[in-house]
């Protein structure tokens, strides 16, 4: 489905053609995802580590979508999940082909495809498209939040005791020192802890104002740069967890809706 408000929103054909370019190459690596979906016993699993599994279905799917954004971008460095670092100019687009790959494999329907655009340091376009639910969640700098034709903005919860919260518990060998203190200081001081078990939804969530903030550690680039940018242009605030500037080097990061943002701070 194309997004019937884009041309709207958007002034500058430059960010237009990113944006569309982004959505057409996601709707056709999508459809593989759609096909492969419940059928996963079907598709080669192998595992990079203890609980981090990549399928047949990602590397499909991460062809399917370098195939189409070189066709456009053919100068562009790239940085993907599956695959080495393909080096280009100042222009980098990142791709994640399945954010929640675990929930794929098991038919959890939170995964999401993240295609951003970073230049200089900023992230100036970015996506998240969870074709299972049909959910194009998306941003260009200064053009607002969306999700497919819906406008997108953070809760305006301002107390902490009020907030549901996303994070990720560690598993396998991805803990580090005072997780657990850092989940229980935050479950005793808000009204829920939430996972989806992918952070790209998890931003999505919080751009949405479904839930009010999301901190996770250890995280990579192609993970979260689209959901920054979409948070921070639903009027959210994105830091690191202990509230300094987020970047794009930055691994660990703290979302909110800009109001309870220093309240969890506190406790992290």
């Amino acid at each position: 489905m194309k997004s019937p408000l884009l041309k709207e929103n958007i002034s500058t054909s430059q960010n237009l053609s990113t944006i569309d370019i982004f959505e057409k190459a996601a709707r056709k690596a999508g459809q593989t995802l759609i096909d492969d979906f419940g059928e996963i016993e079907n598709s080669q699993v192998q595992s990079k580590d203890v609980g981090d599994f990549v399928t047949t279905s990602d590397i499909k799917t991460e062809k399917i979508l370098l195939e189409i954004l070189q066709d456009s971008y053919p100068n562009a460095t790239y940085i993907t999940e599956e695959s080495d670092e393909i080096k280009g100019d100042k222009e980098i687009i990142v791709i994640d082909p399945i954010d929640g790959t675990t929930n794929f494999i098991h038919g959890i329907p939170f995964v999401g495809i993240v295609i951003g655009r970073v230049f200089e340091g900023e992230i100036t376009d970015g996506i998240i498209f969870n074709p299972i639910l049909n959910e194009l969640y998306w941003a260009t700098k200064g053009g607002g939040a969306w999700c497919n034709d819906k406008k997108l903005h953070v809760s305006n919860r301002d107390n902490m005791s009020n907030c549901i919260i996303g994070t990720s518990v560690p598993h396998a060998n991805r803990g580090y020192k005072n997780y657990l203190n850092e989940i229980d200081s935050v479950a005793k001081n808000c009204a829920g802890l939430r996972s989806t078990g992918s952070a790209a939804i998890d931003l999505s969530l919080v751009a949405s104002g479904k839930t009010d903030a999301f901190w996770q550690r250890n995280l990579n680039l192609w993970d979260i740069c689209s959901g920054v940018l979409i948070v921070n242009e639903a009027g959210g605030k994105v830091t690191q967890p202990n509230g300094k500037e987020w970047t794009v080097n930055s691994s660990d990061i703290l979302a909110s809706n800009l109001f309870v943002h220093e309240q969890i701070v506190e406790k992290l």
